[in-house]
């Protein structure tokens, strides 16, 4: 398969589903919809907005937040290792953003934790929907 394709342009719902930084072309859909994409420095709702090589996304994932260049634009989904090849990840390391960000989680002694507390490290962990 080749990864430098024969398009110049290619759908931004398409070319995240390619790059696996979503599962579906539908949860890509919903995530541009719901503004969380946005093409060298602008926010999009429309997920038929074209990009090509040398684009900068910047994308709002549930845990994280990704800039990505767009270094090719695939002609179909494949392995994650070809997926790595269609761009070039320019997003501060980890652990720095782990740093800047980090909250207190130790629960108090002895005492358990109730409902709020729960969502609060669901919130953190990433496993609660804020929608």
């Amino acid at each position: 398969m080749s990864v430098t394709g024969s398009q110049t342009r290619i759908r931004l719902d398409k070319w995240l589903w390619y790059a696996r930084q979503v599962k579906t072309r539908t949860l890509a859909q919903k995530m541009i919809s719901g503004g969380r994409v946005r093409i060298n420095g602008e926010k999009t709702t429309s997920s038929k907005k074209l990009v090509g090589a040398q684009d900068i996304l910047t994308v709002t994932l549930p845990r994280d937040i990704k800039i990505l260049k767009i270094n090719s634009c695939g002609t179909k989904r494949g392995s994650f290792n070809i997926a790595q090849l269609l761009y070039e990840d320019l997003s501060p390391e980890k652990e720095l953003r782990q740093k800047e960000t980090k909250l207190d989680t130790e629960p108090v002694a002895g005492k358990r934790p109730d409902k709020r507390d729960r969502r609060a490290a669901q919130i953190l962990n990433g496993k609660a929907d804020l929608i």
